[in-house]
């Protein structure tokens, strides 16, 4: 007798699933998936680190500035790639401060008196800051996120983000949307077009009223980010005004970054030791 075929169920059909035709499943795929992950692990709410992917670590930027010892000064990429290795080396300390803040956060974090996790570091899962952010968290002994996109480069995940925290998202609006919808926090490391992209994002949601939550939104390194915006010549051309500036905080350092974030968190999202755990708000129409 001849066994009985039947056709594929239109859910394991890869061919359609991958089709522009089920475009909206793939949508809802990456809001359910990781909205079933996040409450297995009882993860309530975020704290964000926005950032450049590559910056290194200060021991890797000063080795890589020490090799140049060796080569030979009249070469005429010599001078091009010192300058690169020393820009590198200047950077780094922002690499080793996202070390250090993102490990107090988590350590402050790992105290409070819930049974749910709260304030978790969330990161885009990749190198630089990223990296830096995820370590952190692991070196104090807490979970981590890393919400990864894919696309052509700059796009593995580190090593340090929690395993079954790691995400792979397709969709840019998607990884956007649990970065907002879950931080109570947001650090703000020097970066470049993606960074500046996320940082606008999020300050747009909260001018608009968007976000409805009170989140704090920490720009690390006032010196840096008045250089690449200008905010004095928006404000001056009107396009924004002098009360939007208070949309956030500047900060030049981890201690004071960690007194932003942790008061901040204390005042609005806990009262005493019992912990007010609310529903992410960001209003969706």
């Amino acid at each position: 007798m001849a066994k009985l075929k039947f056709p594929i169920k239109s859910y394991q059909n890869q061919e359609f699933l991958s089709s522009s035709d089920a475009r909206i499943i793939r949508i809802i795929a990456e809001y359910l998936e990781p909205q079933l992950r996040f409450k297995n692990h009882k993860i309530v709410d975020t704290i964000v680190f926005f950032g450049s992917a590559r910056l290194k670590p200060r021991k890797v930027a000063l080795s890589e500035l020490n090799n140049f010892k060796s080569l030979d000064p009249k070469n005429v990429e010599f001078a091009k790639k010192l300058r690169e290795a020393q820009r590198a080396y200047e950077m780094s300390k922002y690499y080793d401060d996202a070390v250090e803040l993102s490990k107090r956060l988590t350590l402050w974090s790992m105290n409070l008196e819930t049974d749910a996790n709260r304030f978790i570091i969330c990161t885009g899962g990749g190198p630089g800051i990223m990296e830096a952010a995820n370590k952190g968290a692991r070196l104090a002994g807490g979970y981590s996120i890393g919400l990864n996109i894919s696309i052509p480069f700059e796009q593995f995940i580190n090593k340090y983000v929690t395993d079954d925290l790691q995400f792979e998202f397709h969709y840019f609006f998607m990884r956007k949307f649990w970065f907002a919808y879950l931080s109570k926090a947001l650090i703000v490391f020097p970066g470049g077009f993606g960074t500046m992209d996320e940082l606008f994002e999020i300050l747009t949601l909260v001018q608009t009223g968007k976000i409805r939550k009170k989140i704090c939104l920490v720009i690390y390194d006032e010196k840096y980010w008045k250089k690449i915006i200008n905010f004095n010549a928006l404000i001056e051309c009107g396009v924004i005004s002098e009360e939007d500036m208070k949309l956030f905080h500047f900060c030049e350092d981890v201690e004071q970054a960690y007194k932003i974030i942790t008061n901040h968190l204390e005042k609005h999202f806990l009262k005493g030791k019992e912990l007010q755990v609310t529903e992410p708000t960001i209003n969706i129409k």
